[in-house]
């Protein structure tokens, strides 16, 4: 089950947040009713988060807060995971000020890190050049299927 609340104060298509989420569960192979929880915050609560969980200053774009430590199967014969997956918060203003930078609109910079912030959920990380390169590059796959999908 996915769940999305929205309190941004921003306008933003939610049903497509929530889509994405399900293609991208679709595709690493995690169990369709694993248990996701989507919050788009406004950027002075995701500066407090930001400072309370990481003790940096200033809003950042996407957190996650994994909980069952969930991951996608290692071939295509395992059983996909059931779980709770945990919680991936957003804000909006951020990600779409940021949006231009990245060579992005600002709903796909929201889309890139739904998946970015997805994938930490199910341990990925780009501390180390290896995992950077895995993790973006999935990152970029889920995003190309995606934007093929809708075309």
């Amino acid at each position: 089950m996915i769940d999305l609340n929205n309190e941004s104060g921003v306008e933003v298509d939610e049903q497509r947040l929530v889509k994405l989420a399900r293609f991208a569960l679709a595709e690493l192979r995690i169990h369709p009713q694993a248990d996701l929880s989507i919050l788009l915050v406004d950027e002075a609560t995701m500066a407090d988060y930001h400072q309370r969980f990481m003790n940096l200053p200033g809003p950042t774009d996407v957190l996650s807060f994994p909980m069952d430590e969930l991951r996608p199967p290692a071939d295509d014969d395992e059983e996909p995971p059931l779980g709770l997956l945990g919680d991936i918060v957003l804000c909006p203003t951020v990600t779409a000020a940021q949006a231009s930078e990245n060579g992005r609109t600002p709903e796909g910079e929201a889309d890139y890190l739904l998946i970015h912030g997805l994938l930490h959920l199910l341990g990925y990380d780009h501390a180390e050049p290896d995992e950077h390169a895995v993790m973006f590059g999935l990152n970029d796959r889920i995003i190309a299927a995606w934007d093929s999908s809708r075309r």
